[in-house]
């Protein structure tokens, strides 16, 4: 049951979850009740665009880790499934909209909450101006396919028409969070259910040809494939596990909207869990099928090949389903880059929306529109940011895009490992009611958040070295590090910016430190 209360001395409003105090989670004005455990999930997995991460991450997990790709997909599930666990505990007592920030401030007080907040929101905004970026090449991509021109197909290398497209996207997909959760949830239902029936085509017909023994490249089955421990070195699997996590980023989404779902203390963390384990299912199987398709080799259509390992399903396209068929796969790409970028708009709207609530960030950012009942002000702020980033970072280099993109799995970690403490912290009293309550408030999460700081770590020393991303460097050292540590740090600057604009939230005064307090059920 959820009961509403008057904040004393403010018009604000505190929930009570399930008999259980939630301190100052002030509601936002979000419309209420718009999204079941369905809708819920579908939000979490049209972030996460499985689509487009299989055909940009098949190639180059192969050439990390051979025919043990399987294994590396299965074991970069393990600590995204351990967060997930501190994900639904955390909502059941705060079901609040700014997850990760409001969740970390209450275990451990507004500076790293406010840095955690900040994790998410610009690796959200990397990853938008990517999806854009994407949906746009695999746009031109599929005209060119369509019409049979290789014109037509060259306009996205034409940088002017590239970016203007990429733009138009951006405010395409920014109009349609703004019309809020109703207009989102119809498109979304379209766009991932294109996604999974064209995968499970693939996956059937992969299969059915290369157990005809017809293929020279094709290869058999073997369980073997699943074992992590038959990678060669332990650098190459580390390698690999980086690429497997980015794939599962972004099943968060369904718990960003926690305040718009039904029985929102409990449906958005089953929402989540059943996000991943959809994902991890049709990633283990479109692995599994394309490997035994066209195998590992570095030649034609080998998943090791150099030149196909950007776009996997760009090569495999006809081979599989053929000349009539083989132009799904490119719409199925171009619809998961889509419904990726317009759902991504969600987490970081919403997490802004809460930080500007809690006067983390200027008061302007918390406007809820009348009608729509979606953080407008934050929407649109977070697509003026993507555009501008992308066509900035377009005109400037290149290869600063790339090494962007590539300081983005930091990101990822820096928040979800903060997360993953956060739960383990926040709920340290209660870890000795009963056997569950060890487990999944506090082992799972803490297990999921070292894990995940272990690979932040050996990320950042990886970026180090110039060879990483790009290739290029600043005075000797890595671009991506440089940039990854160069957002972490702008990050702290506006932290001590706002600090001096809000020392009320500073201060713990607006959003309190506190674990939960039990008291008896109703």
């Amino acid at each position: 049951m959820v009961q509403v209360h008057a904040r004393p001395g403010a018009g604000d409003t505190v929930m009570n979850v399930a008999g259980r105090d939630a301190g100052d989670v002030r509601a936002k004005g979000l419309s209420g009740n718009s999204v079941g455990l369905l809708g819920s999930a579908v939000i979490g997995i049209s972030t996460v665009a499985p689509v487009y991460c299989l055909t940009s991450t098949l190639g180059p997990t192969v050439g990390q880790v051979g025919v043990q790709m399987p294994a590396v997909f299965l074991a970069g599930f393990l600590p995204m499934l351990l967060v997930a666990f501190a994900y639904r505990e955390l909502n059941a007592v705060l079901p609040d909209c700014g997850t990760s920030f409001t969740w970390t401030v209450r275990a451990f007080g507004p500076r790293i909450g406010w840095m955690c907040g900040w994790g998410l929101v610009i690796a959200t905004i990397i990853v938008l101006s990517n999806l854009a970026g994407v949906a746009t090449s695999f746009f031109y991509l599929l005209l060119g396919e369509i019409t049979g021109s290789d014109a037509v197909a060259a306009l996205d290398d034409n940088r002017i028409a590239h970016v203007g497209t990429c733009l138009a996207f951006i405010a395409v997909a920014t109009a349609v969070s703004y019309r809020g959760m109703t207009a989102t949830k119809g498109v979304q239902y379209a766009l991932v259910g294109l996604q999974l029936a064209v995968l499970a085509v693939f996956v059937a017909m992969a299969i059915v040809k290369a157990r005809s023994g017809d293929l020279p490249g094709s290869i058999d089955f073997s369980w073997s494939w699943l074992n992590p421990f038959g990678v060669e070195s332990f650098s190459a699997f580390t390698a690999g596990l980086s690429l497997s996590i980015f794939m599962y980023w972004g099943w968060d989404a369904c718990l960003t909207v926690n305040e718009e779902t039904e029985g929102s203390a409990r449906t958005p963390g089953r929402a989540a869990l059943l996000a991943m384990v959809v994902l991890v299912g049709s990633y283990l199987l479109t692995a599994v099928a394309a490997q035994m398709f066209s195998g590992v080799g570095e030649k034609g259509t080998g998943l090791g090949n150099p030149d196909t390992a950007g776009n996997v399903f760009a090569a495999l396209a006809d081979p599989v389903l053929g000349t009539a068929l083989g132009v799904l796969l490119f719409v199925a790409v171009l619809a998961s880059a889509a419904a990726s970028l317009q759902t991504t708009f969600l987490p970081v709207a919403r997490t802004v929306l809460a930080m500007s609530t809690y006067q983390a960030l200027p008061p302007s950012f918390a406007r809820v529109h009348p009608r729509f009942k979606s953080p407008g002000r934050a929407t649109i702020a977070a697509g003026v940011a993507t555009g501008v980033f992308y066509a900035v970072m377009s005109f400037l280099s290149e290869n600063v895009l790339i090494d962007t993109v590539y300081a983005l799995g930091l990101m990822i970690c820096f928040y979800y490992s903060i997360t993953a403490f956060a739960c383990a912290w926040f709920f340290r009293h209660e870890l000795r009611n009963s056997v569950r309550d060890a487990c999944f408030k506090g082992v799972f999460p803490l297990m999921g958040g070292v894990l995940l700081a272990a690979v932040f770590c050996k990320t950042l020393y990886d970026m180090w070295n110039p060879a990483y991303g790009s290739g290029s460097a600043v005075a000797g050292v890595g671009s991506v590090f440089v940039i990854g540590v160069g957002l972490l740090l702008l990050g702290l600057v506006l932290m001590l910016l706002m600090q001096r604009r809000s020392p009320a939230f500073f201060r713990g005064e607006v959003l309190t430190r506190s674990t939960p307090a039990l008291v008896a059920e109703d």
